[in-house]
């Protein structure tokens, strides 16, 4: 019982850091592009093109890990339901870390955003790892 939980820990583990480390590249990405000053968007816009880039960063992510790093059908499961939850949160605590600095938040660093760009991220993954 405890080694098949530890197991999904570890998987899910796995699955946050390759998460959190495609949405940091994105938050790059978004600072290197950005114009100043940044013009007010859409909420429903925002939500969608997080959404379209999280699904770009879960095909990506296939290219590099075609394979699920949670192999337990709980794991998988766990990384569907838990990851996109914990790798958004890790985004806006990156984000209060830039802001504390004195540097501009990107979009991606609001709970809702980081958490559209993860869940995207996730379905792919879960649809489309093996």
């Amino acid at each position: 019982m405890i080694e098949a939980l530890l197991e999904i820990l570890i998987e899910t583990f796995g699955e946050l850091i390759l998460q959190v480390l495609f949405e940091a590249l994105t938050e790059v990405g978004i600072h290197l592009t950005r114009k100043e000053p940044a013009q007010p968007r859409s909420p429903a816009l925002l939500v969608v093109g997080y959404a379209t880039l999280g699904v770009l960063a879960g095909l990506l992510s296939l290219i590099v890990f075609s394979h699920s790093l949670a192999h337990s059908p709980n794991g998988r499961l766990a990384t569907l339901l838990l990851v996109p939850l914990l790798a958004a949160l890790a985004t806006v605590w990156i984000g209060r870390m830039r802001v504390r600095r004195g540097q501009v938040p990107a979009g991606i660093d609001r709970f809702m955003l980081a958490y559209v760009f993860a869940l995207g991220m996730a379905c792919v993954r879960y649809l489309g790892a093996s």
